[in-house]
């Protein structure tokens, strides 16, 4: 058994493979390239023609759209799928020329990190991490366990031994697929998406992981991403794909320098207007920083200056056994306006809409909705104040068997509220309203992402809510869907004259659409306020949070 990461010549024997030699830092052989790939899927061609060579030693990141093709650019590197046309060679291998046995003997010398996971909730983290060597080889427990822990201590987890997945945040579950992706000492990891779902606090932190990795395991990274500061802090080079194609390459400082229109708009560096100013609010304000005025001082103001607040929360302490999630929590929902809240996983976001909603009762303090103590309402109030709100989830959560008309129409059929010509004169008008009428006879598997948020958004409309809620709307998205997303809510914002509470991880989506912005940490509210006065903040704590995410962090 190799002893833990400091030991460097041991590392590089991978656990699988013991007498296969690994691949050389060559530049004149690469350890993964794709020639002329094409690949199509009945009538939809999804590459067309994808050249891309990744050497030993480097970490190479892909990006583009939601649907480009990322996630299979993956799978034929692994082997699971094959190109229509071209050729994909790993570590030398046409890989359209080894039999089954020899796949799996060449995946054996990869190590994976899936977006969301796929940990195994059953058996404890020493067990998932081991799986890999405990499943395929001799090795005694004992060795195991010394590399288990090794790994652990490197991802500052080793309390986490015998824990449960259940148990553990996303930043925790990320890195321990991370520490079961390199148990067998791999020459090459995948990482499909590694920061999703994170805050830009942890964003960073799973960056900083992921590169002391690479540097005590000496392995190869081809990375899919989203993020762009995370890729900016990780790659050696960046591959653009857009409508099949790689059309542009380079280190992240000529990524960012690009003048190709498609990647200056993904990236960020175009764009004009109000769409320019907002990609640039996580820059250095040019106005001196300031301390901000304590929260209840802020409050006070802010309702003073626009009247009395539609949802108020005084005093909010929130427990769970002996866990306080919630520590006297503050804060005042003025109407018409968009408050972000945002902050670290666990820091009690979801926690305040759960009571907003009344889904949860207070431990101790008051949540007061449109004038009524929820902790006070009885069934039928609570019905009719639930009522009032509208709810975009995470994921669109669409019926796949109804058309899109039938989703949008269905709270008002469920509640009762409008039949015959009246109910589908609201469904066109609130599809109308936003821009989705020429898909409302398709069905959910038929249309994009952006238009399943749009779908989810009128369903969520429809019924007229004063109130909407939007659950991490961003999520998982490529900067242009979440462009889009911004967008959609600025516009139903206007529309449809709401009050909206948005949960967010993303800044620059946060300082892009909200009036008010409340940073939530370890329950309590940090911060509160315009979002310029977060950003001139002289509080370590709030600006290492918003500027987590900038470029060059």
């Amino acid at each position: 058994m190799p002893a833990p990461a400091t030991d460097a010549a041991a590392q590089r024997q991978n656990l699988l493979l013991p007498d296969v030699p690994r691949w050389p830092k060559d530049p004149d052989k690469p350890l993964i390239e794709l020639r002329d790939v094409h690949l199509t899927f009945g009538e939809n061609h999804v590459l067309r023609g994808i050249n891309l060579t990744l050497h030993a030693g480097q970490t190479t990141v892909i990006m583009g759209e939601s649907g480009s093709g990322k996630s299979v650019i993956l799978k034929l590197v692994t082997g699971l799928i094959q190109p229509t046309q071209g050729e994909v060679r790993v570590f030398g291998q046409n890989l359209a020329d080894l039999s089954t046995a020899q796949l799996l003997q060449l995946r054996k010398r990869l190590g994976m990190l899936f977006q969301n996971y796929a940990l195994m909730d059953s058996i404890t983290v020493r067990d998932n991490i081991a799986f890999p060597v405990s499943e395929n080889t001799s090795i005694p427990d004992d060795a195991v366990n010394a590399q288990v822990r090794s790994l652990l201590d490197l991802f500052q987890l080793p309390h986490a031994y015998a824990m449960f997945p259940a148990s553990l945040s996303g930043g925790m579950k990320k890195r321990i697929g991370l520490a079961r992706a390199l148990i067998t000492n791999p020459e090459l990891i995948l990482l499909d998406e590694p920061t999703t779902g994170l805050d830009p606090v942890m964003i960073e932190f799973v960056d900083g992981l992921i590169k002391e990795a690479q540097r005590a395991y000496d392995v190869s990274s081809l990375i899919i991403s989203h993020d762009i500061a995370s890729v900016y802090r990780l790659a050696d080079k960046v591959c653009m794909l857009h409508e099949g194609r790689i059309v542009e390459e380079g280190t992240p400082a000529e990524i960012q320098r690009s003048t190709h229109p498609w990647v200056s708009r993904f990236v960020g560096v175009g764009g004009s207007g109000r769409m320019k100013a907002a990609d640039t609010l996580l820059a250095s304000p040019d106005a001196p920083p300031q301390d901000l005025a304590p929260c209840d001082d802020i409050l006070t103001r802010l309702a003073a200056e626009e009247g009395t607040p539609l949802i108020e929360i005084k005093d909010l302490v929130k427990t769970f056994g002996d866990r306080t999630v919630l520590q006297g929590v503050n804060l005042k929902i003025m109407p018409h306006k968009i408050t972000v809240l945002i902050g670290g996983s666990g820091s009690g976001k979801s926690v305040i809409i759960k009571h907003i909603i009344g889904l949860f009762e207070p431990t101790s303090g008051s949540v007061n909705i449109f004038g009524h103590d929820m902790a006070a309402a009885d069934r039928k109030t609570l019905q009719h104040i639930r009522g009032r709100f509208g709810m975009l989830f995470q994921h669109a959560a669409l019926f796949d068997s109804m058309t899109i008309r039938q989703n949008v129409a269905f709270p008002l059929l469920e509640r009762g509220l409008a039949k015959g010509k009246d109910l589908e004169r609201q469904v066109d008008e609130v599809l109308e309203r936003l821009f989705i009428p020429d898909i409302a006879h398709k069905f959910p598997p038929e249309i994009s992402a952006g238009q399943s948020k749009r779908v989810a958004l009128a369903r969520a409309i429809i019924t007229k809510p004063d109130v909407m809620i939007y659950d991490e709307p961003t999520t998982g998205q490529d900067p242009i869907m979440i462009r889009n997303v911004d967008n959609m809510i600025e516009e139903a914002q206007e529309a449809f004259n709401l009050t909206s509470i948005v949960i967010s991880h993303d800044m620059v989506s946060t300082f892009r659409i909200a009036d008010r912005v409340a940073l939530l940490h370890q329950g309590h509210i940090l911060a509160y306020g315009h979002p310029d006065e977060l950003r001139q903040s002289k509080r370590d704590e709030v600006l290492k949070f918003i500027f987590a995410g900038s470029f060059g962090s």
